[in-house]
């Protein structure tokens, strides 16, 4: 089963090519240059957004999607697919490359 995800569920609006969804917490020390790359990479791609979800204000949606660790960054197609997946702390070429796979 594909899991998709809405922008009722996400508290913000799907990017029109894709979207970046990054699971942080507050005392999060790399969801903070996680937070900064994806916001670059979303900058210098055409429809693509960038979403952060507070992990400990969504817990369902942590618990539906199996969040464990923060950061946690999913990458959604245009329809809100879960098509790539990703704990730690990306580095900008990888988010670009799994960009590249869904567009």
């Amino acid at each position: 089963m594909q899991v998709r995800l809405t922008p009722e569920e996400l508290g913000a609006g799907l990017g029109e090519r894709a979207t970046l969804v990054q699971f942080s917490t507050s005392f999060c020390q790399p969801c903070r240059a996680t937070r900064r790359t994806l916001a670059e990479v979303a900058a210098m791609v055409e429809g693509v957004a960038h979403v952060e979800v507070d992990a400990e204000a969504n817990l369902a949606l942590v618990r539906r999607l199996a969040v464990e660790r923060t950061p946690t960054v999913l990458v959604l197609d245009a329809g809100g697919r879960v098509v790539r997946r990703a704990v730690g702390q990306p580095r900008r070429v990888d988010v670009i490359a799994a960009l590249g796979d869904v567009l």
